[in-house]
């Protein structure tokens, strides 16, 4: 089997360098943007943060802010038919339930390698992925 056959590649994304080099990896390995399916989750906002307390800023115009967010990074030539995906919540779950909504093939996830400390208190959320998914999961590192 080779990632050609594959049709639904989620490749979730955080902005950073690690997820967009994922991301131009995942291209090259499908050959075909059609196939991808770009995902950015965001937490979940504290109740007592500023924009809930005065209610300036919804959850679904959050995650309409996230998905122009996305589809603006994938103007990039290459991307055209792409398909863009966000959602709200633990990052690791919510890219799991993203995969399972439109049943993803694959996953394509960047991980940022942290280790002792910093993994402990920042988590991981490549590993949520690889133990929740019902699909492959690539992590690639960076």
């Amino acid at each position: 089997m080779s990632f050609a056959d594959f049709t639904k590649i989620v490749v979730p994304i955080d902005f950073s360098d690690p997820s967009l080099d994922a991301l131009r990896r995942a291209l090259e390995l499908c050959g075909d943007a059609s196939k991808l399916h770009v995902v950015h989750v965001l937490p979940q906002l504290h109740p007592m943060e500023p924009g809930v307390v005065w209610s300036e800023q919804s959850d679904a115009e959050r995650e309409s802010k996230a998905e122009a967010a996305v589809a603006k990074r994938l103007e990039e030539p290459g991307f055209s038919g792409a398909h863009t995906h966000a959602g709200i919540g633990d990052p690791g779950h919510g890219i799991v339930e993203i995969a399972d909504e439109i049943g993803a093939d694959l996953i394509i996830i960047a991980s940022h390698g942290y280790t002792g400390l910093k993994h402990l208190f920042l988590g991981s959320v490549a590993e949520r992925v690889v133990r929740h998914a019902h699909c492959p999961v690539l992590v690639m590192r960076s």
